[in-house]
């Protein structure tokens, strides 16, 4: 369910973003072997509520959204 929206601009210029890239993406491998799926990690990361919190993309066909998970529930990252 989503239950809030998150500007990434705002986030940088406040200095709560940060990259990090994961092993696989360094090698410059995907995620998955299509490359598509409900949860792929991306390299963004977010601080929200006193905790970094890594970006994920839910992507199917030429269209993506991208969230931070809060419990169950996403934030949709803009």
């Amino acid at each position: 369910m989503i239950v809030g929206y998150i500007d990434l601009d705002l986030f940088k210029a406040l200095g709560l973003y940060k990259e990090s890239v994961l092993w696989w993406q360094a090698k410059g491998l995907s995620y998955t072997q299509s490359g598509y799926g409900r949860k792929i990690p991306t390299e963004h990361m977010i601080k929200w509520c006193g905790k970094w919190r890594r970006v994920y993309c839910c992507i199917y066909s030429n269209n993506g959204t991208c969230y931070i998970l809060q419990s169950k529930n996403w934030i949709v990252v803009s």
